[in-house]
């Protein structure tokens, strides 16, 4: 097969700050735990940084969304680049890491230091929170779209397309807890997750409905909190410590509207070409996957991955995770082994990229999956801003 410039880079280490509903230290302060102890994971300095890194880029807003950028990170490190990035027109999250790849691939960086900074506890706290909308923005751009259904947050837009895939899946409220419950069992054994408590099914079911069909325990969690990763040239990694997690394939298309309002496909989002995409860039198949750390902004996402990733037919993740046996950790596919953001905290995908590293180095401890997975399968967001990738511990 043909080959492609991410096959040549790497993931060789990853950092994650204190993870919490209310920081005892600033958005910057977590991000420089989180870079620091990725560049010592990897066996690097920061020196040997050349590359930096971020999505959507800073919004100083008091939103919380991304209170750090590649600008202030820099500075505060002392880092010397020769290239750096950090926009919000992207591929969802991972568009930081697809940029990474090609800054490597034209030779302007041999080792780029990737982050992702969420604030958004301590700015619920102080009266700032991240909305679709803010003041004097209803006219503006897909806002139109949003306001008159009053539509001024991220569950009510989302519970509007999972309410068409409930109708043709047939999906019941049941089938959807196994998801929830699932990951707030694995993360029960994650030291770092914010709510470790097990849930029951009847704990679901007595949830709040947020907006219909999205309960409580459908959303994410949002915190405070700093993840960051190294992806390095090839030849650089394989002379590092760690065994390098290879990134085997990305998915990155956009063959869809580019529009949250006006998305082909709102059941499916724009998963299916997304990766559809990246399976066209590798030999292997879902018979090869490990394990699976899917974006779960809300339930939805998660089981709209499970099918459009491949692992079930298309409106059949209800009876792929019925009874959740084959998504748990000593299933045949254990989904979101650390918790993912319904109940580790709302980490965006890199929480997904630095748990996937955790249990392809064997790192997992209580909840480390069981004969050393080799291969795993990890996504990003919604609507419009799918991406994916294949990750292989080399």
């Amino acid at each position: 097969m043909s080959r492609y410039s991410e096959k040549d880079t790497a993931i060789v280490g990853i950092g994650m700050s204190e993870v919490s509903r209310g920081a005892s230290k600033s958005a910057l302060a977590l991000t420089v735990d989180a870079a620091l102890e990725a560049i010592t994971d990897a066996g690097l300095t920061r020196a040997d940084i050349d590359g930096l890194a971020t999505w959507p880029g800073e919004h100083a807003n008091g939103s919380g969304f991304s209170a750090v950028g590649c600008a202030t990170l820099q500075d505060a490190l002392r880092l010397e680049v020769n290239w750096y990035a950090g926009g919000g027109e992207a591929p969802g999250q991972y568009g930081a890491v697809f940029n990474a790849i090609g800054a490597i691939a034209a030779g302007l960086c041999r080792n780029v230091l990737i982050f992702r900074t969420m604030y958004e506890a301590t700015a619920r706290k102080t009266g700032f929170a991240n909305a679709l909308m803010k003041p004097g923005q209803r006219q503006g751009g897909p806002f139109a779209w949003y306001a008159p259904y009053h539509t001024y947050a991220a569950a009510l837009q989302q519970a509007l397309m999972f309410n068409l895939y409930v109708e043709k899946s047939g999906i019941r409220p049941e089938q959807v807890a196994q998801v929830p419950i699932n990951q707030r069992r694995n993360a029960s054994l994650n030291p770092k997750a914010v709510y470790r408590t097990p849930i029951t099914l009847d704990d679901y079911l007595a949830s709040p409905i947020i907006a219909t069909p999205l309960r409580l325990y459908d959303c994410d969690v949002p915190c405070d909190g700093a993840v960051a990763i190294v992806v390095s040239r090839m030849d650089v990694a394989r002379t590092l410590p760690n065994p390098p997690v290879r990134i085997e394939a990305v998915g990155s298309s956009m063959r869809y509207r580019n529009s949250w309002a006006q998305l082909d496909a709102f059941d499916t989002q724009a998963q299916p070409k997304v990766a559809k995409m990246m399976w066209s860039r590798t030999d292997l198949t879902t018979k090869d996957v490990d394990i699976a750390q899917l974006y779960d902004g809300f339930t939805f996402h998660t089981l709209n991955w499970l099918e459009n990733f491949g692992f079930c037919e298309r409106y059949g993740a209800k009876d792929f995770i019925a009874g959740g046996t084959r998504i748990a950790l000593e299933g045949e596919l254990p989904v979101n082994t650390g918790g993912g953001a319904l109940s580790g905290g709302r980490l965006h995908a890199y929480g997904a990229v630095h748990e996937a590293c955790t249990q392809l180095w064997g790192r997992g401890g209580a909840r480390q999956v069981k004969g050393e997975p080799s291969v795993c399968a990890t996504s990003t967001a919604g609507g419009p801003l799918a991406g994916c990738m294949l990750l292989v511990r080399d």
